[in-house]
């Protein structure tokens, strides 16, 4: 019997029609978005706009080859399912990494991100992942501002599972505009996303609810990674942070908690949350690149407490990759997001380069 009804859905949803839309300006274009995948009880439902038309499709094993032919997915049906098995890692400790390479604040701007990552050679002509044993750290900010914030996600969604069978390692980083999204503050999202919620009848946030693939994906992620002797972080680290004792596993705890069960677990963690959320903590916090900057014995503090020797952020934006504080501090948010070409920063054999779009590697002082 059981058989029969999935014999009935495949001939059903294997061949989607549009279904009745919302009113949408003329002004506004037509557009593609998605998929976006939901889960509802045992079932997963594929929806996506092509050219404002929206279509709804019920997936199942057999018919998942249609739509990952359609995105051009590598990914297979049972990997949607195992994101909602999936449980977040608190402590990110990493060693042994040869090599590293980290991209920050992409914000929806798909054609810097593909460029740069085939510039370092993370990736190859086809999009799928080159870079063997390799980490590669995503420093928050995928979303807001660009139009391709979905087909970014899925790219990242896609390379994480292709790096693993490599042997290699994708880490995603929780930035403050994912944080703002999936706490439902659109104020950044481009005009395309606004068409979007016309046409599907939902939020932006709603989109990546608990309830979505990439939506419980994004919740597992955690704010702070260490990698060999390299602390990778969105904003930065304040001296609050450590006289508040806040290591990296009490850091990624909290988060996960706030996004995932809405309420902290206890009085110590709504006065860890209340600073970690605001302009001290590691979402926010723009004082490595201040005008005033950090004073080398409070940094010596940070990296001590944290026992590392370098920290790299995004978040606060420059022309290009730079370094303070004898190199201890790492800046990578290298403009995308003002319509600079952007950079990347390779780590090879603890040698630091700064990448282009045109792949030229440039070796920082070190």
């Amino acid at each position: 019997m059981k058989r029969l009804v999935r014999v009935i859905l495949f001939i059903l949803f294997s061949f989607s029609t549009p279904l009745l839309n919302q009113p949408v300006s003329a002004s506004s274009g037509a557009i593609d978005d998605g998929p976006y995948f939901f889960k509802s009880n045992d079932t997963i439902t594929a929806v996506w706009i092509k050219n404002n038309n929206l279509y709804r499709r019920i997936m199942l094993p057999d018919n998942f080859e249609g739509i990952r032919s359609m995105f051009g997915f590598s990914f297979d049906y049972n990997d949607l399912i195992k994101t909602f098995r999936q449980l977040p890692e608190f402590r990110q400790k990493f060693t042994n990494a040869d090599s590293i390479c980290v991209i920050s604040d992409i914000h929806g701007n798909f054609s810097s991100y593909i460029t740069l990552l085939k510039g370092a050679s993370v990736i190859d002509e086809n999009l799928r992942w080159k870079f063997g044993k390799g980490h590669l750290v995503i420093l928050g900010d995928i979303f807001d501002r660009g139009e391709k914030v979905t087909e970014i996600m899925w790219h990242v969604f896609d390379l994480e599972k292709q790096a693993a069978g490599a042997g290699g390692k994708v880490h995603v980083i929780l930035g403050n505009h994912e944080l703002m999204v999936l706490s439902d503050d659109l104020r950044y999202i481009n005009e395309k996303y606004r068409v979007t919620e016309m046409i599907t009848g939902l939020s932006y946030s709603g989109l990546f609810s608990g309830s979505s693939v990439l939506g419980k994906w994004l919740r597992a992620k955690p704010v702070v990674v260490t990698i060999n002797d390299i602390l990778f972080i969105h904003g930065g680290i304040s001296a609050e942070m450590i006289e508040n004792g806040l290591k990296v596993k009490d850091i990624n705890e909290v988060f996960y908690n706030d996004l995932v069960a809405k309420e902290p677990v206890d009085s110590s963690q709504i006065i860890n949350l209340d600073l970690l959320i605001g302009d001290k903590g590691p979402l926010w916090y723009r004082g490595f690149f201040s005008e005033t900057g950090i004073n080398d014995q409070d940094l010596d503090k940070i990296l001590a407490f944290y026992d590392v020797n370098h920290i790299i952020v995004g978040h606060t934006p420059g022309n290009v990759i730079r370094s303070v504080n004898n190199d201890k501090i790492f800046g990578i948010d290298a403009g995308i997001t003002n319509g600079l070409p952007g950079e990347l920063l390779l780590i090879k054999k603890g040698e630091f380069f700064r990448v282009d779009c045109s792949g030229i590697r440039t070796k920082l002082r070190h």
